[in-house]
């Protein structure tokens, strides 16, 4: 049987195994962990991963969640049709 995968973040099917080989080519804050792996980056925008990426990435680097720190949500922070921004002002 083979090795079971933990799937960190679903939209990008990104592994603990793949984050943690990240952290150790030297991605060890959460920006750049961000952008070399595109975690975050789906449709969830960071909901269904952010909190596995900050645990994962305080365990490998003996650094609380709270030094690791949270990044800004920038807008939009929930998803938004493209079809409303294509239809531009309406007024």
């Amino acid at each position: 049987m083979g090795k079971s995968r933990k799937i960190v973040c679903r939209c990008e099917d990104l592994t603990e195994e793949e984050i943690i080989h990240a952290i150790d080519e030297g991605y060890n804050d959460l920006e750049s962990l961000k952008r070399y792996t595109g975690a975050t980056t789906g449709a969830c925008q960071g909901k269904g991963c952010l909190m596995h990426l900050i645990r994962i990435l305080s365990q490998k680097t003996k650094r609380s969640p709270e030094e690791i720190g949270v990044t800004t949500q920038r807008p939009p922070v929930n998803p938004v049709p493209l079809l409303i921004l294509s239809e531009g002002d309406t007024e």
